[in-house]
């Protein structure tokens, strides 16, 4: 059934995009080739991976390719592939508009750029290969056929913000692109692609690792020769046209280490994830025995976007005897690895297994369990060889590695000493419970710590007073996550790690402990009655009103007992259900600050004073915002303030 031609307006993101690549000053150009020859072997591995269930859409007795057609004289360049294809509705959502997430960011992020120079390399960052080939056409037409459709769609634009759809008349599935070339011009970086050596070139430099022959139809000369095939000095000379395959096509993971460059690593790397950016680092196993497997495994330079979104796909790419059998599978390695990229080659694990029976193979069971320890092994070898650069991957992915103390008890004795943490010790250094341990006082026979919202608020507050007075050292937690690594972490190195907001702390040495213990009878015989009134006016927010143990210089903090949630967990609870459990806290009070010393004078003179119950207030507002938290009912508290300001004036 025809459909008639129609033209169609670019989405608003996707023309501001086209004119940034059209008329920004790319240094690279040619990479629209990579970007292309991948969309092409994408369609490939795709096309193959749906025939192992609907084995009718592999086409008889073709051999899967990806072929460049140049036409000199029309300066046209045509990639081919005969993979998955596209139809109608397909083109419209993948190619007429870019429907993906981060365009807008990306869009906004180069409105400030300033200058041609600045600009960052787009291509493959947010899902834009295709339109990379306007960089050095003026024209691209596309046509495309998908598996098991009869009915073929084109789709041609100039840029220009308009693009048409027609009726196409490919005989077969797949897809072809052709590019109308701009003229060749070394100033703009735009290289002659109709060249056979060109193309080449690009195809060796970027392109060499896909999977699946790139061929191009090239014209030899064919110089006659005598009977023993020496060339005869005045014989004919003929042209043959031939196919020139040019690429390798050996998979990466199969050559020896030492035949691939760091630059072919890197080319893989971003042809198999889609990002712009070098990895961090790459890591090669091949394991041969019970389970036999190879692998190329990259840590990323950035953080991916969906990192910390819930359901989001990860995983590695599964190929079983060269063969992708998952794009993403996420059984090959521990969700707390889950920013790690790369591929996976068994010849353990059959063409045609499903997802509910590849959680359940062993083998990948065992590969999971031998990669995982592959890769913290790296990192804890990264981190004793070059400290600033484990530092660089702790600060985009540590949080991920600590989930895992809390969820993977198999690996969690391996990634313990990776565990970067702030502290009391230095502002501007990470510390490792190692080097903590190593600098603990005689004595000293817990690892303290808090918990909050960030180092600035844990830094200055009330409940480590008396270990900074003390030269104790207080680990900073500060992630969300911390909160749950410490339910899971208790101990390390025979170590308990002990909340410094949680218990009746008392740091006394031994020599001072029997003059403490005096000291603080005759304050809570002394303050016991007062204790009991503010204890009385706020029964409502706290179960106890006592001495503190903690506090050195402020007048009140808030605490709880040993076995409690803490308040960032109670926080984040909070946060995730209006009916999460509200606990009452502990107001631990300083009884040697002047402002206790006051109230106990004015409570001494008068019982029934109202101002006691203002100060009450004041004292348990103060605890709440020491600890960055906000007042649950401002209400008593403002009025309170108001009254004892009042009394100043």
């Amino acid at each position: 059934m025809s459909t008639a031609t129609e033209t169609r307006n670019f989405e608003a993101e996707t023309k501001q995009l086209l004119d940034l690549m059209i008329h920004s000053l790319y240094t690279n150009k040619e990479i629209f080739l990579r970007e292309l020859i991948s969309n092409a072997s994408d369609a490939l591995d795709k096309l193959r991976f749906s025939a192992l269930t609907e084995p009718g859409l592999m086409p008889e007795g073709e051999e899967l390719e990806i072929r460049l057609d140049v036409d000199a004289d029309a300066r046209t360049l045509t990639i081919h592939d005969n993979g998955i294809g596209m139809s109608r509705e397909e083109v419209i959502d993948n190619i007429g508009s870019i429907a993906r997430s981060g365009t807008q960011e990306m869009l906004k992020k180069l409105g400030s750029q300033k200058g041609a120079e600045k600009m960052p390399e787009l291509i493959g960052r947010f899902g834009v290969g295709f339109y990379s080939a306007f960089m050095v056409s003026d024209q691209v037409v596309l046509e495309t056929r998908r598996a098991g459709e009869e009915t073929s769609t084109a789709w041609r634009s100039e840029g220009d913000g308009t693009y048409t759809l027609s009726d196409g008349d490919r005989r077969g599935p797949g897809t072809s692109v052709t590019l109308h070339l701009k003229a060749a011009d070394e100033d703009a970086g735009i290289e002659d692609f109709t060249n056979e050596w060109a193309l080449e070139s690009v195809v060796k430099r970027y392109s060499d690792f896909i999977g699946y022959p790139i061929r191009q139809r090239v014209r030899r000369e064919k110089r006659e020769t005598d009977e023993k095939g020496i060339i005869k000095p005045d014989g004919k000379t003929t042209y043959v046209v031939e196919d020139k395959t040019l690429n390798s096509m050996k998979p990466i993971w199969t050559r020896a280490e030492s035949e691939v460059t760091e630059e072919e690593y890197n080319e893989f790397y971003k042809h198999i994830t889609g990002d712009w950016r070098d990895p961090s680092l790459h890591i090669r196993f091949k394991a041969e025995g019970v389970s036999e497997y190879e692998s190329v495994l990259f840590v990323p330079n950035e953080a991916p976007q969906d990192l910390f979104v819930w359901g989001a796909e990860y995983g590695l790419r599964l190929y079983a005897r060269r063969v992708m059998i998952m794009e993403r599978c996420d059984a090959v390695l521990p969700h707390f690895l889950r920013f790690v990229r790369g591929v996976v080659d068994s010849s353990d694990i059959p063409l045609n297994i499903s997802r509910q029976t590849l959680q359940e193979n062993r083998h990948l069971t065992r590969i999971s369990k031998f990669l995982a320890k592959k890769v913290l092994d790296t990192l804890a070898k990264l981190q004793s060889d070059d400290e600033e650069k484990y530092l660089e991957f702790w600060g985009r992915f540590g949080r991920v590695l600590k989930e895992g103390v809390d969820f993977d008890a198999e690996h969690k004795n391996r990634i313990v000493p990776l565990l970067m943490f702030e502290s009391s010790n230095d502002p501007k250094k990470l510390t490792t419970l190692k080097d903590y341990v190593s600098r603990m006082k005689e004595g000293q026979n817990d690892i303290y710590y808090i918990t909050g919202e960030s180092r600035s608020i844990v830094a200055n507050s009330p409940l480590i007073e008396a270990f900074i007075k003390q030269d104790y050292e207080v680990l900073f937690l500060t992630d969300p996550v911390d909160e749950f690594l410490v339910t899971r972490l208790m101990d390390f190195e025979g170590k308990t790690l002990r909340s410094a907001g949680k218990g009746d702390l008392d740091l006394s040495s031994d020599e001072a402990a029997e003059d403490a213990k005096s000291e603080r009878k005759d304050q809570e015989q002394r303050y016991g009655d007062l204790f009991g009134l503010l204890g009385k006016h706020l029964e409502e927010h706290v179960k106890q009103v006592r001495l503190s143990k903690r506090l050195t210089t402020s007048p009140a903090c808030l605490t709880v007992d040993e076995y409690d949630m803490s308040p960032q967990m109670e926080r984040m609870l909070r946060m995730a259900g209006p009916d999460a459990p509200r606990q009452k806290r502990i107001l631990e009070v300083n009884g040697t600050h002047d402002l206790v010393r006051g109230l106990q004078e004015r409570f001494e003179t008068d019982k029934a004073d109202p101002l006691l119950r203002d100060y009450a207030e004041l004292l348990y507002g103060y605890a709440m915002l020491a600890e960055g938290a906000e007042i649950e009912d401002p209400g008593p508290f403002n009025k309170a303030l108001e009254g004892i300001m009042m009394r100043a004036v």
